[in-house]
C-alpha cells in the first residue's frame, strides 16, 4: 500500500492508537496518509497548527479553492479528491467543478476567486513562474497585500503535505472517489484510488 512500513492499528501503541483515532476523527476509516504520518506524529501536529494558522484568514470557500488548486498542480490526487469533496459539500455542482479543474470560465467563480486559483496553481508547480503580473491581478481584484501573502502561504502550505503521501506511494482511500465518475477522474492527477476500503481504529 506504500513504500515504507507503517504500523497496524491493532499493532499500535498506546500513544499511537490515539493518534489514529484522531486522525480517523468522524470517519469509519483510518486514512491511508494517517499510517504514514504515524512515524512523526509531530509532524502531523505541526501541520495542523499551521493550517489552522492559515485558515484563520481565510473562509473555507477561499481555502478549499486554494487547496484543491495547489493540489492538482502537486500531482496529489489524495487532496484534489478531498477538496473535490468538500467543494460539492459546499454547494458547487461537478459540472461547475469540473469547468474550474480544466481552467474554463464558470459563473461559479467570481473574478477575484478566479485570479486566486490562478495564482495557487502557479505557486503549488513553480513558484518562480509567478510573476508581479499575477499579484498586480489580485490587487486589481481587491485583494490587499495580507491577503495576497494568505493565498501564497496556503497554497505552499498544502504544496508540503500533499506530496509526502504521493511520494511515499499512499493511495487516495476509496470512500474519497464518492463523486461523478468525470470528475473523479480528472481530480485523479496521482496515485490511483484504492481498491480497499479502509478500516477502523
Amino acid at each position: 500500500m506504500t513504500f515504507i512500513d507503517t504500523i497496524p492499528p491493532d499493532q499500535a501503541g498506546e500513544d499511537l492508537q490515539a493518534f489514529y483515532r484522531a486522525q480517523q476523527g468522524s470517519l469509519d476509516y483510518l486514512p491511508n496518509y494517517a499510517r504514514l504520518f504515524g512515524h512523526r506524529p509531530g509532524v502531523m501536529a505541526a501541520w495542523a497548527e499551521l493550517q489552522r494558522e492559515l485558515k484563520r484568514h481565510l473562509d473555507q470557500r477561499a481555502y478549499s479553492l486554494i487547496s484543491l488548486a495547489a493540489a492538482l498542480a502537486t500531482g496529489s490526487s489524495c487532496c484534489a479528491l478531498a477538496y473535490g469533496q468538500r467543494l460539492l459539500k459546499a454547494g458547487f455542482s461537478s459540472e461547475d467543478l469540473i469547468a474550474v479543474v480544466l481552467g474554463e470560465g464558470t459563473d461559479a467563480l467570481t473574478t477575484a476567486e478566479r485570479c486566486m486559483v490562478e495564482l495557487a496553481g502557479k505557486v503549488a508547480a513553480a513558484p518562480a513562474s509567478v510573476r508581479r503580473e499575477d499579484i498586480d491581478a489580485l490587487r486589481a481584484a481587491g485583494f490587499t497585500d495580507p491577503e495576497i501573502f494568505d493565498v501564497v502561504a496556503a497554497a505552499a502550505g498544502r504544496s508540503f503535505f500533499a506530496r509526502v503521501p504521493e511520494a511515499l506511494g499512499a493511495q487516495p482511500d476509496a470512500a474519497l472517489g464518492e463523486m461523478a465518475a468525470a470528475l473523479r477522474d480528472l481530480l485523479l492527477v496521482g496515485r490511483p484510488l484504492s481498491r480497499e476500503h479502509g478500516q477502523g481504529v
